[in-house]
């Protein structure tokens, strides 16, 4: 027999079992997609992670720390080895001295470090600002973190209206936000402003103009900058990476985070890190050790290496992808899709109403449809905005992909062709 328990009132029957905070986002639509493609063999322009292998001398340098039984406990807050290189690196790319012992913190990927930041600086009341459309954590981020999201739109060519492609072209420029709109979501309960640059999934590089914008508020409300830079390698058409961290009044208000998954195509091993000065980094530090302990050991050790490759690496890093990009570029625009074309990281938003109605109502239906009929995963625009709707017309898709994938993919979207 099972036992039942004693007898409870009603009140009690009734409680809530689950968050609040959990009821308030969903899954992973992007990581859903990917099991979608899995279902039906289609191919996966979804979900970010490469196809095709890391460098040889990474891998190797992880099997042989794990060969020289570097397979417990790093320190909690990251194996000296990794923070000496991202402190070297730091100071490479982007001029600016920082402390290994006191202000880098390893995390188990930027994901974590980026919730890891929001819950050592965020209280119940505060806001944090974010532009839209946005990866899809920082959402759910503020609101495990207890803040308020403030979402700041950012829009093709600076146009007010849904984005749509420049007249006469059958491409966008650049997204870009109302410095009006910015000001006014900034306030006395403004804790923190969300910045990704390069930009997922717009493809946008936040320029030094728009990131001296944002500085300058930053400093008159004294706002922090959490800023995600784990596609900063990989740019396009002669844009240039800034972080804000290197801004006049910046230094000791932003936390820089980032990362090995991207640049190093090993978006499963989980390693980034968070880098802010030390009062912040003791804050964040002891929120990452109850949340994870730490990262993986001897990944951290093959992290040191991958750090340490030399600029040529890069530079055919950048090569490569804009290869991909211009593949897949092409074949969207044989299909008919109307695409924004990236700056930086390695998605392509596109304006889908020239194939709507005829494949479905919104985004939701012409992803389905393009999963199941046609063979391609994708990710819904709406996915990236806080109101749906405002992404109903635009899907995203990956690149991170081998050219013959990318070619499969294109075969398989020519079956579309929008009126």
């Amino acid at each position: 027999m099972c036992y039942a328990g004693p007898p409870v009132s009603e009140i009690v029957q009734q409680k809530r079992l689950t968050s609040e905070k959990a009821d308030r986002f969903t899954e992973s639509v992007i990581r859903e997609m990917t099991r979608q493609a899995m279902l039906y063999g289609a191919v996966n322009l979804a979900q970010g992670f490469p196809d095709f292998a890391g460098p040889e001398e990474v891998k190797e340098a992880a099997r042989a720390a794990i060969s020289a039984d570097i397979n417990q406990y790093a320190i909690t807050w990251g194996a000296k080895k990794l923070r000496d290189a991202i402190a070297r690196q730091m100071k490479l790319w982007q001029g600016l001295d920082v402390d290994p012992e006191t202000e880098i913190t390893v995390c188990c990927g930027s994901t974590e470090a980026m919730i890891s930041a929001m819950l050592a600086v965020t209280n119940p009341g505060d806001e944090v600002v974010i532009f839209e459309p946005f990866y899809e954590n920082y959402g759910p981020d503020a609101i495990l973190s207890g803040a308020g999201p403030r979402f700041v739109k950012l829009r093709p060519s600076g146009r007010s209206a849904d984005p749509e492609p420049v007249e006469g072209s059958s491409d966008s420029g650049e997204w870009c936000f109302d410095p009006d709109e910015l000001r006014a979501a900034f306030n006395a309960h403004t804790k923190a402003i969300i910045l990704n640059t390069p930009n997922n999934p717009t493809g946008k590089v936040f320029t030094r103009e728009e990131l001296e914008f944002i500085r300058d508020l930053c400093v008159e409300w004294n706002v922090l900058a959490l800023t995600d830079e784990i596609y900063e390698h990989i740019l396009y058409d002669g844009a240039k990476h800034l972080s804000i961290a290197t801004l006049d009044g910046m230094r000791e208000r932003t936390v820089t985070i980032n990362g090995m998954s991207k640049t190093y195509s090993v978006t499963g091993w989980r390693v980034g890190w968070a880098v802010a000065p030390a009062h912040l980094t003791s804050a964040i530090r002891k929120v990452h050790d109850f949340l994870t302990v730490g990262a993986a050991a001897p990944l951290q050790e093959a992290g040191a290496v991958a750090l340490s490759l030399p600029e040529s690496y890069y530079q055919k890093l950048a090569a490569d992808y804009r290869q991909r990009r211009d593949c897949l570029l092409a074949g969207l625009r044989a299909s008919g899709f109307r695409c924004f074309v990236p700056r930086g990281a390695y998605y392509i938003m596109t304006n889908i109403a020239a194939f709507l109605p005829r494949y479905g109502a919104d985004d939701l239906a012409f992803t389905q449809h393009l999963v199941k009929e046609t063979g391609v995963a994708v990710v819904p625009g709406s996915s990236f905005y806080n109101d749906p709707r405002d992404g109903a017309g635009q899907v995203r898709f990956a690149f991170c992909k081998q050219l013959p994938t990318l070619e499969e993919a294109a075969r398989r979207l020519a079956r579309l062709r929008a009126p």
